[in-house]
């Protein structure tokens, strides 16, 4: 519990106290005249109701400090309010948190969330395992098919990992994505070496950050903030199977009033498959200066590079044959993502603070290859005596954007409150050039033959605003109602095909919405721990391959709506004394107007194909996570060290609710009824757990995975087809072994060894790139890390 005196406010806390006011009345009057009151929405009364309730307490609030009211002091209960997200689990040896009330100008009261530390986490961090790094957040289905780790692929809840795209993912709190709005896919995720910590909050993240329904990921990574000199160098270097070479260097230091960070990344390899080799260089640097008491700045750039010779996928046949085979010699990958950020903080007073983030992101996306199935080999064409020319496609992406959070802690009564509000400009721009004609050779270039029949120009406009207040009743009850207010454009131009000289347009896509997404959630603290609630609406907004259309063969409704839906927890947290942590929840996602391909008839008899919404699913079941260390429960001599047993389970039933897809069959249209089909990628059990004994200087982790089978398809294929690409996706059961050893505070020594009974798996079945066909995943392997800190 921390003890905060309360003071009148300075001129620039009644400054944003009256633009709040200000806002707020605007939206309510606007509102009211937009919309007649006889047919409001459920959710629309309810953000009315919330947003009146704010603006009383803020009204109220600034009429007592009219009147030179001193509003008295209170106490936190239950609650850390931090100024700085690098003070949660500084110097503790546990790899998992929970997230404070408040860190910064954040509120994370009443929602699901998880805080890793990435200095504890037992695993190969090298090569971003995930199953490790994330072993102790329930559900997190992880897609393990690339040998680099550099593009994760996670999800939860019966989401589809490709490419985390149903997650919001950041870097420090800003968009790393390649446009989270029209193609939220990650491209590029920080080397785990560098990150300090790890923030996962759940489907509730959505009011503060906006989409996806999986909620937030955030990689917050090493400044220099808690380094003790004002020069620090520390070096780690590691090699492993299959060619594996990591070479992680870096330099920091802290002075009185400035802390710095930078590292310079190199990792290599051959892949677990043939024709799977690949290079990743990333460097980062951030610089952090307190300019006077109240105001701090800060600047950090981020470049990365990766390019990898992709093996292709394979049929069951082959891959039950050799899962490790490769029948493609002439495909490659290639990712070049460019970062810069500016942040600023400044403090009012001990209540009262602004962030303010501006960023700006350059990447391209390359790739050339043969990509047909599996089952049509990659050969000498008898015509040409050549092989087929390859496909490229070229992807640019181009965003900048702001963002502002405001947190005002008051006092009303004996209970003091919490108020964060903020908003959000972003301006992202898309370039692609896809079906160019490559050349027939082996290495990885972008020459093409002729122009590219795709060459399409996305862009997308986002402005938010969003209000989540701390309400505390009494001194163990808090309510958090918020909301938020999303403005989005989306526009499409170019052309889809090149037929000839005659150029197919796309047509002319440029949709504007706006909405607003409520929520409210709740804790009620029972000693050192709490139970806690929350609903909050969430969307994912008309991705760019839903604007696009071949117009001879395919239409878009023009009453195309973005998906809607929400997330709703339960559950159960906290700490029993040193030596149990739990948190038991249920969940409930709704997922609505999915967008699919119906096939339709005109007049005319002709056939085409419309992009539409087709249906809802709905996800639900439990998320347990416990902790014993047993040594300590026993109260066991110290001397012994410490022994603990882990479990992560998640029990998940994501189905279809409504979902008919209309399809041709000859010339005749065939309905298909996806009710109570299991939604594809969506396993309906993952375990994770563990057991770790540590002593002085060592410590050594064994951990257990198993994933259930799941469908690649919502058909929920059960036969195999020929080319892999539908079918069952088996369960699977791995186990990994790590240790580390620190000979002294300088020098230590970490090592493992992953899929340790050489399971034979698979966790994905691609229909496209990088496939198409079944992704193996990695056999038994190795790692050793020597790391030094001086």
């Amino acid at each position: 519990m921390m003890r905060q005196s309360m003071t009148v406010f300075s001129a620039g806390s009644r400054f944003f106290f009256r633009f709040s006011i200000t806002c707020f009345s605007l939206f309510v009057i606007t509102s009211a005249v937009s919309a007649t009151t006889s047919h409001l929405k459920f959710e629309e009364l309810i953000m009315r109701i919330l947003i009146t309730c704010i603006l009383f307490h803020t009204v109220t609030l600034c009429i007592a400090q009219k009147n030179g009211k001193q509003l008295p002091d209170s106490i936190f209960q239950h609650s850390t309010f931090l100024p700085d997200i690098t003070l949660v689990g500084r110097n503790t040896k546990a790899d998992i948190h929970f997230l404070p009330e408040i860190v910064g100008t954040t509120i994370h009261a009443g929602k699901k969330n998880a805080l890793i530390m990435m200095d504890n986490v037992q695993g190969n961090v090298v090569n971003n395992t995930m199953r490790q790094v994330m072993a102790k957040v329930p559900g997190i289905q992880v897609w393990e098919s690339d040998p680099s780790g550099i593009q994760i692929g996670i999800a939860a809840r019966g989401l589809s990992p490709n490419r985390s795209w149903e997650f919001n993912t950041r870097q420090n709190g800003y968009d790393i994505s390649s446009d989270p709005f029209g193609y939220p896919e990650a491209y590029y995720t920080p080397q785990l070496n560098s990150v300090q910590r790890i923030q996962v909050i759940r489907g509730a993240a959505s009011l503060q950050y906006g989409p996806q329904f999986g909620g937030l990921v955030n990689f917050i990574l090493k400044d220099g903030s808690d380094f003790k000199k004002s020069f620090q160098f520390e070096s780690q270097q590691t090699a492993g199977s299959f060619g594996l070479f990591n070479s992680y260097n870096a330099i920091g230091g802290k002075q009185k009033k400035s802390h710095y960070y930078a590292f310079w990344d190199h990792r290599k390899g051959d892949g677990f498959r043939h024709n799977s080799g690949f290079t990743v260089n990333t460097g980062f640097a951030s610089y952090t200066h307190q300019i006077s008491n109240r105001l701090k700045a800060g600047i950090e750039i981020t470049h990365f590079s990766y390019l990898a010779q992709q093996p292709g996928g394979l049929t069951d046949a082959q891959f039950d044959k050799d899962p490790y085979q490769s029948l493609r010699r002439r495909n490659w990958f290639d990712v070049k993502w460019n970062m810069a950020a500016l942040n600023l903080d400044y403090t009012f007073s001990e209540q009262t603070r602004l962030n303010v983030k501006a960023f700006v992101m350059g990447g391209d996306r390359n790739s050339i290859g043969f990509m047909a199935p599996p089952t049509i080999g990659d050969t000498i064409q008898a015509t040409t005596l050549q092989y087929a020319n390859r496909r490229v496609d070229i992807d640019q992406y181009r965003n900048q954007g702001i963002e502002a959070r405001f947190l005002h802690s008051y006092t009303i009564g004996k209970a003091t409150h919490s108020f964060s509000t903020g908003f959000r400009i972003y301006r992202g721009n898309t370039y692609r050039f896809q079906n160019g004609r490559g050349d027939t050779g082996f290495d990885f270039n972008l020459r093409t033959e002729a122009p590219y029949p795709t060459d399409l120009d996305f862009l997308t406009v986002n402005t938010a605003f969003f209000a989540e207040n701390v309400f505390r009743i009494g001194k163990k009850l808090l309510i958090i109602p918020g909301f938020r207010i999303e403005n989005i454009r989306n526009a499409a131009d170019g052309r889809v095909n090149l037929v000839g000289t005659v150029e197919q347009k796309v047509s002319n896509q440029n949709k504007t919405r706006r909405f607003i997404l409520p929520g409210i959630g709740a804790e009620y603290h029972i000693g050192n721990t709490e139970i806690y609630a929350n609903y909050s609406q969430a969307y994912r907004p008309v991705l760019f391959s839903d604007l696009t259309a071949n117009p001879i063969t395919d239409e878009i409704d023009q009453n195309l709506q973005d998906a809607r839906g929400y997330n709703i927890d339960l559950g159960y947290r906290g700490r029993v004394k040193d030596f149990l942590f739990f948190d038991v929840s249920g969940f409930w996602l709704q997922y609505n107007n999915r967008v699919g391909l119906i096939a339709q008839q005109r007049l005319d008899g002709s056939f085409y194909n419309l992009r539409t919404n087709v249906g809802n699913s709905s996800s639900k079941g439990a998320e347990i996570l416990v902790e014993l260390s047993l040594l300590k429960a026993l109260q066991a001599d110290k001397r012994y060290g410490n022994l603990s047993l882990f479990t992560s389970l998640a029990f998940i039933d994501a189905r279809y609710d409504n979902l008919r897809i209309i399809s041709r069959q000859g010339n005749n249209l065939v309905t298909t009824d996806f009710k109570n089909k299991q939604v594809e990628n969506a396993p309906r059990q993952i375990l994770r757990n563990g057991i770790t004994y540590s002593k002085t200087k060592w410590k050594l982790t064994l951990q257990h995975s198993y994933v259930s089978s799941a469908f690649s398809d919502a058909n929920n294929t059960n036969t195999t087809v020929a080319s892999g690409i539908n079918g069952v996706i088996p369960a699977y059961h791995l186990f990994d072994l790590s240790g580390n050893y620190d000979v002294n505070s300088s020098f230590f020594i970490r090592s493992g060894i992953n899929n340790l009974l050489n399971e034979k798996y698979f966790t994905r079945r691609s229909g496209g790139y990088p496939g198409p066909g079944i992704m193996s995943a990695e056999p038994r392997n190795f790692f050793l890390t020597v790391g030094l800190k001086l």
